[in-house]
C-alpha cells in the first residue's frame, strides 16, 4: 500500500496523473514547471519500486500484490492487477528507464515540452500495466494504449519521415494484435472469463493450440520484432527522437518475449513444442542475417537499431529453445538457463542499446544539421572525452564482452543450446564476431577517425545531468555484468513455474 492506495495502482495511475499535470501547464513559457513535475512524478515512480521489491517474495511462484476489482460486469472483465518475480524485474525496468528518459529529455526538447512529457508519463503507465495486468482485456487496453503517445512521439518531434515512420510503427503493431484479440476472445468461451492464469489449465488440443500460438505469434514477433515482421523498427528507430528510440529499445521491444513467456508458451505447450523449430529458425535469422545488415549502415541510430533485433534473437532463442534441450530431468537445469539468460538478455540490451540511442541523440543534438550519419563525424573522442570513454562501454557491452551486461544473457544462452544442439550454439556464437565488427567500426570512425566536420572540435562534452543518466547506466551495465544473481534470485522460482507449465 502507498497512501492507503494499492501499490500497483498507483505505479500506473501516479505517470498518467503526471501526464495530465503537465499538460496543464501550458505553452513552452511554462516548460520549466513542466519538466519539474515530470521529473517528480518519474522520480517517485521508481522510489516505489523500493517497497515493491521489500515486499516481494521470491519464493513464491504466484501472483502477488493482487488487486482485483470487477470492472465490466457483463464481460466478466476485471481490474486485476499482480506480479511475479518476471512481472517485478520489468515493472522496475520500466521506472527506471522512464526516469532516464525524461532527464535526459529536459535538455534535449525546446518544442511542444509539456506534451513531450505527457506522452512518455502516459508511455511509462501503461506499459507498467502490461506488466501487471492478470485480466487478459485489460492487458490488451494496456497493450494498445501504449501505441498512441509512441506514435505522437515519432509524428511530433521525429526527423524528417517522421510520419512514414510512425505511420508504420502504428499499423505494424495495431494490425499484428488484432488475431491476439481473437485469440484472447476464444478463450473468454473457454473460461467464462478473461482472467490469464485460467488459460493455462485448458485442455485445448493440438490444432486449436496451433492457431492460438500463430494468433500470438503475429502480436508478439512484430513486438519483438521478428524476423520477417521486422522492418518498422530501423525506421521508427531512425525517426523517433532519442527517448524515443529508449523507450523502443529498453521495453517496448521485451513486450513481445513477455508476452511469449506469458501466453505462448503456458497456454499453448503442444504448439510451441511443434512449432519451436520454427521459432529457433526466425531467431537464428535474427541473429545472423539482420547482424550482417547492421554492418552495411551508415546511419547510427539504424545500425543499432538492427542490432537490436539481432539480440532480441537471442531471448526468443533461450525462450524456445527449451523444448529441444528438455529430454530428460538431468537436462531441466540447462532449460531454467535458457529461460533466465532469455530474462537478463532482456534488461542487459535495455541498458546497453539505450545507451547507445541517447548517446547518439547527444552527439546529433550538438551538430547544427542533427545528422546521424556515421560520415558526418569523426574525432568526437578529441572534443568529449568523457562521453567517448561512456559510450565505449556501452559499445562493448553491445559486443558482449565478458564483464559487461551484453555478455552474461547471451553466454547463458549460448552455453544451454551447446548441451544439445552444437550447431546452433556455434552459429549463435557467431553474432559474437558479427556484433564486434559493425559496433567497433562505427566507433573507429566516430570517436577516433579524422575529423571532417569542424563542428565537431567545437562539441561540448556531457552536462551534469547527461553524466548523471549516464553513470546509472553504467552502473546498471556493471551490476548485470558482474553480479547477475539478484535478477536470477527474482526470476527464478516463477521460472521454474513457467517451465513446467511450458512442458506439460
Amino acid at each position: 500500500m502507498f497512501l492507503g492506495l494499492p501499490l500497483l495502482t498507483v505505479l500506473i495511475w501516479l505517470p498518467l496523473v503526471g501526464a495530465v499535470l503537465v499538460l496543464l501547464t501550458g505553452g513552452d513559457k511554462q516548460a520549466p514547471i513542466a519538466r519539474v513535475i515530470a521529473a517528480v512524478v518519474t522520480i517517485a515512480n521508481f522510489l516505489l519500486c523500493i517497497p515493491l521489491y521489500l515486499q516481494f517474495d521470491p519464493s513464491r511462484y504466484d501472483m502477488q500484490l493482487v488487486e482485483n476489482h470487477l470492472w465490466i460486469q457483463a464481460y466478466h472483465i476485471h481490474y486485476a492487477l499482480g506480479v511475479d518475480g518476471l512481472s517485478l524485474i520489468m515493472v522496475i525496468l520500466t521506472n527506471f528507464t522512464a526516469l532516464l528518459v525524461i532527464l535526459a529529455s529536459c535538455q534535449a526538447i525546446k518544442v511542444r515540452v509539456a506534451q513531450y512529457m505527457a506522452a512518455f508519463l502516459t508511455m511509462q503507465g501503461m506499459i507498467v500495466g502490461v506488466f501487471c495486468a492478470t485480466d487478459a482485456i485489460l492487458f490488451y487496453v494496456f497493450w494498445e494504449g501504449m501505441l498512441i503517445p509512441m506514435y505522437l512521439s515519432i509524428g511530433m518531434w521525429g526527423s524528417t519521415n517522421r510520419s512514414y515512420a510512425s505511420i508504420k510503427f502504428f499499423l505494424f503493431t495495431f494490425l499484428g494484435s488484432i488475431l491476439m484479440l481473437i485469440a484472447l476472445l476464444y478463450l473468454h468461451g473457454q473460461t467464462g472469463n478473461f482472467m490469464i492464469q485460467g488459460f493455462y489449465d485448458l485442455p485445448l488440443g493440438l490444432p486449436t493450440q496451433v492457431y492460438l500460438f500463430l494468433a500470438f505469434l503475429l502480436a508478439f514477433a512484430v513486438k519483438v520484432p521478428m524476423w520477417p515482421v521486422h522492418t518498422w523498427l530501423p525506421d521508427a528507430h531512425t525517426e523517433a527522437p532519442a527517448g524515443g528510440s529508449v523507450v523502443l529499445a529498453a521495453l517496448m521491444l521485451k513486450l513481445g518475449i513477455y508476452g511469449f513467456l506469458r501466453f505462448s508458451m503456458p497456454i499453448t505447450p503442444l504448439a510451441s513444442s511443434v512449432l519451436s523449430p520454427l521459432m529457433i529458425t526466425l531467431s537464428l535469422i535474427a541473429i545472423i542475417y539482420i547482424a550482417v545488415i547492421a554492418i552495411v549502415q551508415t546511419d547510427m541510430k539504424k545500425l543499432i537499431a538492427y542490432s537490436s533485433i539481432a539480440h532480441m534473437g537471442f531471448a526468443t532463442l533461450g525462450c524456445f529453445m527449451v523444448y529441444q534441450i528438455v529430454t530428460d530431468v538431468h537436462s531441466l537445469q540447462d532449460a531454467y538457463m535458457s529461460l533466465e539468460g532469455a530474462v537478463i538478455q532482456m534488461v542487459a540490451h535495455a541498458f546497453g542499446s539505450g545507451a547507445m540511442f541517447l548517446g547518439i541523440g547527444l552527439m546529433a543534438q550538438r551538430l547544427a544539421s542533427h545528422s546521424r550519419s556515421i560520415r558526418d563525424y569523426g574525432g568526437v573522442a578529441t572534443s568529449m572525452p568523457m562521453f567517448a570513454a561512456f559510450f565505449m562501454l556501452f559499445a562493448m557491452s553491445n559486443v558482449g564482452l565478458p564483464g559487461t551486461a551484453g555478455f552474461v544473457g547471451e553466454f547463458m544462452v549460448i552455453m544451454s543450446a551447446f548441451q544439445t544442439h552444437f550447431w546452433v550454439a556455434f552459429i549463435t556464437a557467431l553474432t559474437l564476431v558479427l556484433s564486434a565488427t559493425y559496433t567497433l567500426w562505427m566507433y573507429k570512425r566516430v570517436f577516433f577517425g579524422e575529423i571532417v566536420n569542424q563542428e565537431v572540435a567545437t562539441f561540448k562534452d556531457m552536462s551534469g545531468l547527461e553524466t548523471i543518466n549516464y553513470i546509472l547506466l553504467a552502473i546498471g551495465v556493471f551490476f548485470v555484468g558482474l553480479y547477475p544473481q539478484p535478477i536470477i534470485n527474482v526470476v527464478k522460482v516463477t521460472i521454474g513455474h513457467l517451465l513446467l507449465q511450458s512442458l506439460k
